[in-house]
């Protein structure tokens, strides 16, 4: 390698670590006997993390946020897929400026799309509705799942559309044997980042949640907010950062994400 190479490479190295320094004084920060954070840690034990794994408050909000997340990005997936062959396919007028609002979440902050939603819910009635929460968390994650399907319909060939045709089969047949397969690296994708997204979301959600409703990060903010941070929030930060490592590690080496970012 030439010098600039080396420096340009050093340099980057050096980025990457300030930038996950954050997260790795955090997780380190976990594991410290005292009853404060600290860091460095005093000691090394797991009780933060026994007490936050059976402590029936998280658990309450981890379940709650995994059942939203899910069942938002069930639902991105099945609306941003169709309306990415929707409109790769120019099936609609206008194609290009409906892609352009439906990315319209990605642009617009948080805060203000969660204000305004809370104040339509508030007129209609909504607010507090699990189904109404649902809705506003897949406005948040489907433009995830379009701007990926888009990605993996610009590779694929119409000849393969228009050989399953001359070879009898109708266009649902198509969609499903031949489409649908192509789209899969798409699908996976914007399924986790969806997923990620609607799990993470804190701005949109405070706004909606009803009483008794909690997600896990409306948790720790609410904590931080109430008591300061210990080592509780550090073990349960060190949980998702783990959970969410894992998953993106696994779906990087069986989807690859490199053509969707």
């Amino acid at each position: 390698m030439t010098r600039p190479s080396v420096l340009l490479t050093a340099f980057a190295g050096l980025v990457l670590i300030f930038l996950q320094l954050p997260v790795i004084v955090v997780a380190i920060s976990a594991f410290t006997e005292t009853s404060y954070l600290t860091f460095p840690p005093q000691g090394f034990t797991l009780r933060w993390f026994g007490e936050v794994l059976t402590d029936p408050g998280w658990l309450s909000a981890i379940g709650f946020s995994l059942l939203l997340a899910f069942m938002a990005t069930f639902a991105s997936l099945v609306v941003g897929t169709a309306a990415a062959y929707a409109i790769s396919r120019r099936m609609i007028p206008g194609s290009e400026a409906i892609a352009s609002f439906l990315m319209a979440p990605l642009v617009f902050p948080a805060v203000v799309i969660g204000v305004a939603l809370l104040q339509f819910y508030a007129v209609v009635g909504w607010r507090g509705n699990f189904a109404a929460l649902i809705a506003a968390h897949v406005v948040l994650t489907s433009p995830y799942v379009v701007r990926a399907c888009l990605s993996s319909l610009s590779g694929v060939k119409i000849d393969l559309k228009e050989a399953a045709g001359t070879l009898g089969a109708s266009g649902f047949t198509t969609f499903r044997l031949v489409t649908l397969p192509l789209l899969k690296p798409g699908m996976v994708a914007g399924g986790f980042f969806s997923f990620i997204t609607s799990l993470d979301n804190v701005p949109v959600t405070i706004f909606l949640l009803g009483p008794g409703q909690t997600t896990l990060p409306v948790k720790i903010f609410t904590a931080i907010d109430q008591g300061g941070v210990d080592p509780g929030l550090a073990a349960i930060s060190t949980i998702l950062i783990l959970v969410t490592g894992t998953a993106l590690a696994i779906a990087e080496r069986w989807v690859g994400f490199s053509r969707f970012v």
